[in-house]
């Protein structure tokens, strides 16, 4: 019966990660998932789906749509302020023309590292890189994989960010957002670094083969005039940033959801004169129906997991990921990297993968629990970009016009390979280094 239940769970993953790939909708996903790990593992299918699924589901709604809210409402404000393309435009311009093939990824990940939804960095940033890209004749291709590694790998999971990747696996593992902070910095710098490094060779072995940037029928380069001041709309950023992480008498200043909304408030604020004053209503409901879209999708990979936890077989999963030979924290990276890899999203995977091993190493205190968060999520942002990846359908499809066979491999360089990279460096770094913060 354990063996046909284990059985069960790898069927579901792969029937998890085929439904999706092929569009079905991820609820519709997941329950069937569902279904097959229950009926495997020996539960009713009616309590899996009743109390473990749901349980699950509504978990994850009730800790984190508040986040959720407050950071696409924070978002949609950046978004109709222009101020995301303001600061954009400013790291840009800092950078110069010499930098014009890594000066996309920058500008993406300082937007991305302050907060703000993936999905506002990608339409600010996009009109601005099809100007710089244009003006520096690289080809156009390699756009969706500079602003999808910019804003959805080191700066979703550096220490310190409010985004969702770094706030689950540090709750689940009740510390900080950021712990893990020197090996941490360390392993996303040297993903920065590595990622520019192999997407300036890609280009440069590109162009040397006569390549050359050729517009899309839909692209429009009239520049955009009523762009405020990129140092005026970084303010809110480090607004929030400040809010959420710095302590006094080791306690933080406020909640991470207040540190957020004040972020969001503070954008309307500074940068009134940009926004339409009679939409601030619109935009706060808009902001609502993003953020309940987007909780939903994870509360259906979430609720899943919770019935995986529910299976007899579920001990024996967690123990062979966390005593997998070498480092405790081989688990934590392996468990997170896989499960993200088949939902399509680290957002999604760590949902499942964070409460289901926390525990674990919670229980056994062996490592940093720092640490394993950090590793948690940085391994998030390394198989979750695979094709099916919903955020790199749309950048590369939906918003850039280009095609997986055109662009997907300098995507998967620098979003696949490159966070692999860094998994490791925090991996060896944690392991070598255990009493650094």
């Amino acid at each position: 019966m354990l063996e046909f239940s284990l059985i069960g769970v790898l069927v579901a993953l792969g029937i998890l990660m085929v439904l999706i790939m092929r569009g079905v909708n991820i609820f519709l996903a997941a329950v069937s998932a569902a279904f097959v790990v229950a009926v495997t593992g020996g539960l009713d299918v009616y309590t899996a789906l009743k109390e473990h699924y749901m349980t699950g589901f509504v978990g994850f709604f009730k800790a984190y749509f508040l986040i959720f809210l407050v950071g696409a409402i924070m978002g949609k404000f950046m978004e109709a302020s222009n101020g995301a393309a303001g600061i954009a435009q400013l790291i840009i311009e800092k950078l110069g023309d010499k930098a014009a093939v890594i000066s996309i990824p920058i500008a993406a990940s300082i937007i991305a590292y302050g907060g703000v939804n993936v999905f506002v960095v990608v339409f600010a940033v996009f009109p601005i890189a099809l100007q710089v890209y244009k003006k520096a004749d690289i080809p156009r291709r390699f756009i969706p994989g500079a602003i999808f590694f910019g804003m959805a790998t080191f700066a979703m999971v550096a220490p310190g960010t409010p985004q969702i990747q770094n706030i689950v696996p540090t709750q689940a593992m009740k510390v900080p957002l950021m712990s893990g902070i020197v090996i941490g910095f360390v392993a996303t710098f040297v993903q920065a670094g590595l990622g520019c490094y192999a997407l300036e060779v890609m280009v440069k072995k590109a162009k040397a083969a006569g390549e050359h940037f050729v517009p899309h029928p839909s692209d429009v380069f009239e520049e955009n005039k009523n762009i405020p001041n990129g140092w005026i709309a970084l303010i809110p950023l480090i607004i929030t940033l400040v809010a959420i992480n710095v302590k006094i008498g080791g306690k933080a200043i406020m909640p991470l959801e207040y540190g957020v909304g004040l972020g969001a408030v503070s954008i309307i604020v500074l940068l009134n004169k940009y926004l339409d004053n009679k939409k601030i209503v619109f935009h706060l409901g808009e902001g609502v129906k993003s953020a309940t879209m987007m909780i939903f999708s994870t509360c259906a990979v979430v609720g899943f997991g919770s019935v995986v936890k529910a299976i007899p077989a579920f001990p024996v999963i967690v123990n062979a990921m966390v005593n997998i030979p070498g480092s405790p924290l081989i688990g934590a990276a392996v468990g997170s990297a896989v499960i993200c890899g088949i939902t399509g999203s680290a957002s999604g995977g760590l949902g499942i993968a964070a409460p289901l091993l926390a525990p674990a190493y919670l229980a056994q205190n062996v490592v940093s629990h720092g640490a394993v968060a950090r590793v948690m999520a940085i391994a998030s942002s390394s198989l979750d970009s695979m094709p099916h990846n919903g955020a790199v359908v749309a950048v590369i499809d939906g918003v850039c016009h280009e095609t997986h066979k055109t662009s997907y491999f300098p995507l998967f360089v620098l979003s696949v390979l490159c966070p692999i990279v860094a998994t490791i460096v925090a991996l060896v770094g944690f392991t070598l280094f255990p009493s650094l913060p």
